[in-house]
């Protein structure tokens, strides 16, 4: 999950926003968008289910998929953040789903 918000979000390789943080349902284990800060200085929502996770980049196919601090409010509320969740060294499926990486022993 460091590196998933690690990677800039693009479109057409044009840098638009980082990540600041992802947002997970708040009743299942499942990214449902990444909270960003854009080159605007605005932070806006992204749904996770609109990204193509690549190994260098976030992309996306439009900046109309990035829905503004209204519709990020909407969400904060329904989401838990995945720094305040009790994982250790969390990843992503591609659908979403949230698991903790296992432990060496």
């Amino acid at each position: 999950m460091a590196e998933l918000l690690k990677l800039p979000v693009r479109v057409n390789g044009i840098h638009l926003a980082r990540p600041i943080d992802a947002l997970v349902d708040a009743q299942s284990d499942r990214v449902v968008g990444l909270e960003i800060h854009c080159g605007d200085g605005a932070r806006r929502f992204l749904p996770f289910a609109v990204i193509d996770v690549r190994d260098d980049e976030i992309a996306i196919e439009s900046a109309l998929t990035l829905l503004d601090e209204r519709d990020l409010d909407f969400y904060r509320p329904r989401t838990r953040r995945i720094a305040d969740l009790p994982l250790a060294d969390p990843w992503v499926e591609a659908d979403g789903s949230l698991h903790e990486a296992a432990t060496a022993a």
